[in-house]
């Protein structure tokens, strides 16, 4: 799955547009269009949401309003520009109950912050093939950062401290469910499930493994195997969150002493 990249854009255009300062989003004097730069994002959401970013276009986009493409863009200049308002439109979408992450324990907060992400990626896959290095900072990914740090607030931790858990977080969600649509992508391109493959691949993996050459991976991976299946892409991602908190119980226990 091709990458696409935030920020890519004219950086004023696109301010201009995710903070909604350009008026109507950019449409020409004269007639009042029923076209706005919203109902365009969400078009482009409900696409991409479908079959990923490397199909959208801004021709698809149009089509999907039953407009000309050139219409569009007296709205949204070009891809660039409309990939950093659907990412910041979704991720509006997070913590509906801002208060459910800073109430409760610290465990409990950071718990929900990785599990909403989690649940965000599996809701727009897309989204996992979106690099932020550039990230649009749009009124999406501000509230989206500000309810993030005040899960962290007040354990003692420095603000760079708070900073950085907070991009641990986020990145071993996005690194774990990344596995899940890598899995998802090349069972839409073949057309073979995961249980498929392995069950077509076993008999000539038989033929070349040799236990006593390998036996810890004989071992381990019999057992594993018939204890989760092919994959259990949730009960790795709770495996790996409940590890990760114990790490930052450490960290934040420093930071008491």
């Amino acid at each position: 799955m091709a990458t696409e990249f935030t920020g890519t854009g004219d950086p004023a255009r696109s301010m201009a547009l995710l903070w909604r300062t350009s008026g109507d989003g950019g449409s020409r004097p004269g007639r009042k269009s029923a076209l706005d730069v919203d109902r365009i994002v969400a078009a482009a959401v409900r696409l991409a949401d479908a079959d990923g970013l490397a199909e959208l276009s801004m021709r698809r986009v149009a089509a999907e309003l039953h407009v000309a493409a050139m219409t569009l863009y007296t709205h949204v200049p070009g891809k660039g520009e409309l990939v950093d308002l659907m990412l910041d439109a979704v991720l509006g979408e997070l913590y509906p109950d801002e208060e459910v992450v800073a109430s409760g324990a610290w465990r409990k907060r950071l718990r929900t912050l990785a599990r909403a992400n989690w649940d965000f990626f599996l809701r727009h896959p897309w989204a996992v093939h979106v690099s932020t290095g550039r990230p649009p900072l749009g009124p999406g990914l501000v509230r989206k950062y500000e309810l993030e740090l005040r899960a962290v607030d007040g354990l003692g931790l420095s603000d760079v401290q708070m900073d950085s858990l907070v991009t641990l977080v986020n990145g071993f969600v996005r690194g774990t469910v990344g596995g899940v649509r890598e899995k998802a992508d090349a069972e839409r391109v073949t057309g073979i499930g995961e249980d498929q493959w392995w069950a077509a691949t076993e008999p000539y993996v038989a033929q070349v493994f040799d236990p006593e050459r390998y036996p810890t991976a004989a071992r381990v991976g019999l057992v594993a195997g018939a204890e989760r299946g092919a994959h259990d892409p949730d009960r790795s991602f709770e495996f790996g969150l409940e590890r990760l908190l114990d790490g930052i119980g450490v960290l934040i226990l420093d930071a008491s002493r």
